[in-house]
């Protein structure tokens, strides 16, 4: 197995394969990383980190709490995890070595949160655009228009991204609110955008509930988190979340930009900063209809039961 060193890290079993389905070898993991640790760091550094692992023969997982025997120069933040029930420590990816002991570990995709540690107002707000099954890119093309009409209308303006899968995310770099006030926001630029072509797009979180639709999720924002620029995702070849432009996006295809073709595809350069507005306020009007909106999640689990109830009903039980 090839190992080397770099940055002070021991990488190990470099040409083996990385995962399971994947189709590269975990030495083009770690050179994608590398390559672009120098635009990947300053939108990982001082944020609590998510990562999703791979193994040859497991399932991939999310790993929030610090793996075991980590260095001792690998900086992390307690944070309390509501899933877990308990404090955990996560990482802080605050420079190259962090992120080649990362990549040594495995990590794929890297999870970052709209805040860094210790601060409690946002940097920014994303729509997530998840096209139906089966759908053609073109309908996600059509639909981050109607969000960018939306933001227009509202007086903002935000950056498209591959997510690295089928869909798109539309970032909104703000400042000056707290996170309920962004994810209301979010919530009501999501309506906004739905209602401009309702054949086309929906907030309904429910997947029966969209006939079709492109799914504008608003859930991102606020305390969740967004896949980074520049990521892998995991899926085979390793498919990278790209930065694009407004004016490319029509002839962007997912999946074209890899841990092999990024370097060629997206340059030297950070198209992601580039192509980023400054941070933005929240206009009153846009935050306070979202006040007005339910969450989807809640809205969905409330659904959820009362459709159960009917069922139950209906069948006599």
């Amino acid at each position: 197995m090839v190992d080397d060193e770099r940055d002070g890290v021991r990488l190990t079993s470099l040409d083996a394969p990385l995962g399971d389905g994947l189709e590269v070898t975990k030495g083009e993991l770690v050179d994608h990383l590398d390559a672009f640790a120098d635009r990947l760091v300053p939108q990982l550094a001082g944020r609590p980190l998510s990562v999703k692992r791979v193994r040859p023969g497991q399932e991939p997982f999310m790993q929030r709490n610090v793996a075991k025997g980590a260095p001792e120069w690998v900086r992390t933040v307690p944070v309390w995890s509501y899933g877990a029930h308990r404090e955990v420590h996560q990482v802080l990816c605050d420079d190259r070595r962090t992120l080649l002991w990362l990549a040594n570990q495995r990590a794929v995709e890297f999870h970052v949160p709209f805040s860094r540690a210790g601060e409690e107002q946002p940097t920014g707000i994303v729509l997530d655009l998840d096209p139906p099954e089966g759908a053609e890119f073109g309908v996600v093309v059509q639909a981050a228009e109607l969000v960018r009409r939306a933001l227009a209308d509202a007086g903002l303006a935000g950056a498209v991204k591959t997510s690295g899968s089928k869909g798109v995310h539309v970032v909104v770099p703000v400042r000056g609110a707290d996170f309920e006030d962004a994810a209301a926001a979010t919530r009501a630029l999501a309506a906004r955008a739905a209602a401009l072509d309702p054949d086309l797009a929906t907030t309904a979180y429910i997947r029966e509930d969209r006939h079709g639709r492109v799914f504008l999720d608003s859930t991102r924002s606020g305390s969740s988190t967004i896949v980074a620029a520049y990521s892998p995702r995991i899926r085979p070849e390793l498919p990278v979340s790209a930065p694009v432009s407004w004016a490319d996006l029509p002839s962007v295809r997912p999946g074209d930009v890899t841990v092999r073709t990024a370097p060629e595809r997206l340059g030297d350069g950070d198209p992601w900063t580039a192509l980023l507005p400054g941070p933005q306020e929240l206009p009153a009007d846009l935050v306070a209809e979202g006040h007005t909106i339910p969450v989807a999640r809640v809205q969905a689990m409330h659904e959820g039961r009362r459709r159960a109830r009917a069922r139950r009903a209906e069948a006599g039980e």
